[in-house]
């Protein structure tokens, strides 16, 4: 059974996907990122759809498939409340500033491959750097990392164990959080969050992404958090900024007769479908795994899809 999806009358069988939703998301929910952004090449390159509708379908995919991978992460312990907080905060107005930006300035589909490829080459260079050139940060947030894995590799029920202290928030006030993980003391200030996750929410709202595959990054390489930590903080920070996404692009289409802006519906929760299962399968597999295999596994699908988009430019001018 067919599907015919977007502009484009491109036909897609049912189960494709949330066939590759389902594998996407269940490799990158590991690192916080609800895999939307590699959606979207799969939408432009494989189906042919390149309106700014393809943001909102990425929107309306994490809306979907995020729940379950946060659900899930709340039963082990391990969301930081505050951070989340302070994500949502910065980045709900950005992603609105964003989805603007994508409506009016890069309906284009060569403007928007340029954009899309930039920032993802700069987020994969700056992970990769951090993996090759660790700073003190890093180290300590990998000391605890490998706490963390230890003691669940000894006892697998990770919310009961008694030798496993979930994540544990110490201070919390409007300039900084403190909160412990893994042995290790973190301490992270409110405002360079809040003010970060502002600009990364315009870049999210661009793209589409609810800003998660940028802020899981750069929470794990600039302010050195574990990994273990800060995805769940992200994904329950693109789940809310998704929601105003979907909301702001329906709202908009009826203004921009010209370009298809509203969410493609069917196409949407297809890959919720197979996004909730992957984020879920995701989300109970990541204490198992290394986190340096986690990072590098983002490092890699994020590099690729960079190159594959700035190769395609010089072909579409």
């Amino acid at each position: 059974m067919t599907l015919e999806v977007g502009a484009s009358g491109a036909q897609v069988g049912v189960w494709l996907a949330p066939l590759v939703a389902f594998v996407i998301s269940t490799v990158t929910s590991m690192g916080g990122v609800s895999g939307a952004f590699l959606l979207l090449p799969f939408q432009v390159s494989v189906l042919g759809i390149t309106s700014p509708s393809v943001s909102a379908t990425n929107h309306l995919f994490n809306v979907v498939a995020i729940p379950a991978g946060v659900l899930r992460y709340v039963r082990e312990g391990r969301m930081l409340w505050p951070l989340t907080a302070a994500v949502v905060v910065g980045t709900l107005p950005g992603v609105l500033v964003g989805a603007v930006v994508r409506i009016v300035y890069l309906p284009d589909p060569t403007a928007f491959r340029t954009f899309a490829g930039l920032v993802l080459a700069w987020i994969g260079g700056r992970l990769l750097l951090d993996l090759v050139r660790p700073t003190a940060g890093t180290e300590r947030a990998k000391a605890a990392e490998d706490r963390f894995r230890s003691s669940t590799t000894r006892r697998p029920d990770v919310a009961t164990a008694p030798d496993v202290t979930p994540v544990r928030t110490l201070a919390w006030t409007a300039r900084r959080l403190v909160f412990e993980f893994g042995g290790e003391v973190f301490e992270v200030s409110m405002v360079a969050v809040a003010a970060l996750s502002l600009t990364v929410g315009v870049v999210g709202g661009i793209y589409g992404i609810g800003g998660g595959a940028i802020i899981a990054p750069f929470f794990v390489t600039v302010l050195g958090l574990p990994v273990y930590v800060v995805a769940g903080a992200a994904l329950a920070g693109t789940l809310c900024t998704s929601l105003a996404g979907v909301a702001f692009f329906q709202l908009l289409a009826p203004y921009f007769p010209q370009h298809a802006v509203a969410p493609d519906w069917t196409l949407g929760l297809l890959f919720g479908i197979g996004g909730a299962a992957g984020m879920y399968c995701g989300a109970r597999l990541q204490r198992h795994v290394p986190a340096a295999v986690i990072k590098w596994t983002l490092v890699a699908v994020i590099l690729f899809v960079a190159v594959r988009y700035l190769a395609d430019v010089p072909r579409l001018l």
